[in-house]
């Protein structure tokens, strides 16, 4: 008889979503060291590279969004959602570890869009503005996997209906 208990999964394993939080946190770990890698090395192939990360980054935030909002829109006919519930992940839908690694993810992207933006304010012949400022779109990154994460795996309480019924029915029935 083995003295590891087999049947108790893991505290990650166990998580709801886990594929999103993980590819959120590993998406932000390549923002972060192309971003860095641009900004310290600043060659024309590191801003390539920074700027590409940034903006597939961004399309890949932007699909998520969109597709996050769908499914809560659709989820939104029988639970009720707020929006910050869905794309800050606050309240009791959300348990406490995946906010805190979600929204920390999201805050290291705004951190590093930031700090590499503006250790390099200008292009390499002097001009004003960099590719890194695109680092800036990145957030969308961590704003639609939140979405998706919640749209998906949040613990909504159920609407309560409108005893009324949809605006211009009237419910006697007497």
């Amino acid at each position: 008889m083995s003295a590891v208990n087999d049947s108790a999964p893991s505290e990650s394993a166990a998580r709801p979503g886990e594929a999103v939080i993980q590819l959120d946190v590993a998406l932000t770990v390549v923002f972060a060291l192309t971003a860095v890698f641009a900004a310290v090395s600043f060659s024309t192939f590191a801003q390539w590279v920074g700027a590409i990360t940034a903006l597939v980054l961004f399309f890949v935030g932007v699909a998520a969004f969109a597709w996050s909002f769908w499914n809560a829109v659709q989820r939104s006919r029988t639970d009720e959602i707020g929006v910050a519930q869905l794309y800050l992940l606050i309240g009791d839908p959300i348990p406490a570890g995946v906010r805190r690694v979600m929204n920390g993810a999201l805050t290291v992207q705004v951190l590093v869009a930031i700090a590499t933006t503006f250790a390099r304010p200008n292009g390499p012949d002097g001009s004003p503005g960099s590719s890194l400022a695109l680092g800036f779109l990145v957030p969308m990154l961590g704003f639609g996997l939140n979405g998706v994460w919640a749209a998906y795996h949040g613990d909504f309480p159920p609407r309560s209906h409108d005893p009324a019924g949809p605006i211009g029915q009237t419910t006697d029935h007497g």
